[in-house]
């Protein structure tokens, strides 16, 4: 089966039959290239209903999950994202063709400059790509509309809340090493609102405002 019969089968029986009905977030996934952004040994797997192994202990979400995550930010093109944890860089493609611009930052440099090459040949030009510590935030004095962490942090980094401009959206999943609850915050007027959507598993954050190496 050719990878574009592949892509919509994906995004129909995964995704779709799971409840996922944003318009924009279905429109992406029938359009970024999946098997892209997995390692050679993987690319026959590459629409597979289950996370993939990009390297350095690191993985490229189950499509559900990352469906879910973008659904449940409400995004919008006029939207300034910021993703923590930019891994592979399909999330992160998924973003950049429904929002305004993308500032993603990954802690593992070879993990940042393999994205950035495969998102520049795709021919984004609405990313920023930052190396570091994502636990900390974008750390310029901005502020954004939606932020989306792709790895498991111990609580909500104080930092993130900081940048999380009024009525914006934070999607993260939060709690212990092995199993998490993905957590949604909405910043009405100064007051974060919480809301729990169920257990999930991710590679933990690790950072200053993360978890310790």
């Amino acid at each position: 089966m050719k990878f574009e019969d592949q892509r919509r089968k994906m995004v129909e029986t995964q995704i779709m039959n799971r409840g996922i009905s944003d318009e924009k977030v279905l429109s992406a996934f029938l359009k970024v290239p999946r098997e892209l952004f997995v390692p050679e040994k993987f690319k026959h797997l590459a629409y597979a209903d289950s996370p993939l192994s990009i390297g350095n202990g690191q993985t490229i979400s189950q499509p559900y999950i990352v469906a879910l995550m973008m659904e449940l930010l409400q995004l919008d093109a006029n939207d300034k994202v910021l993703e923590i944890g930019t891994g592979s860089g399909y999330q992160t493609a998924l973003l950049a063709e429904i929002c305004s611009e993308i500032f993603t930052i990954e802690r593992i440099s070879i993990l940042s400059v393999n994205a950035q090459k495969i998102l520049r040949e795709l021919g984004y030009e609405n990313i920023h790509f930052k190396i570091g510590d994502g636990s900390l935030g974008w750390n310029e004095n901005l502020k954004f509309n939606k932020i989306i962490v792709t790895a498991a942090a111990p609580s909500i980094p104080q930092s993130l809340l900081n940048e999380l401009d009024d009525n914006g959206i934070l999607v993260i999943p939060t709690g212990s090493k092995f199993m998490q609850d993905l957590i949604v915050i909405k910043n009405k007027n100064g007051e974060f609102v919480r809301n729990n959507y169920g257990g999930c598993t991710f590679v933990p954050l690790i950072g200053k405002e993360g978890w310790q190496m």
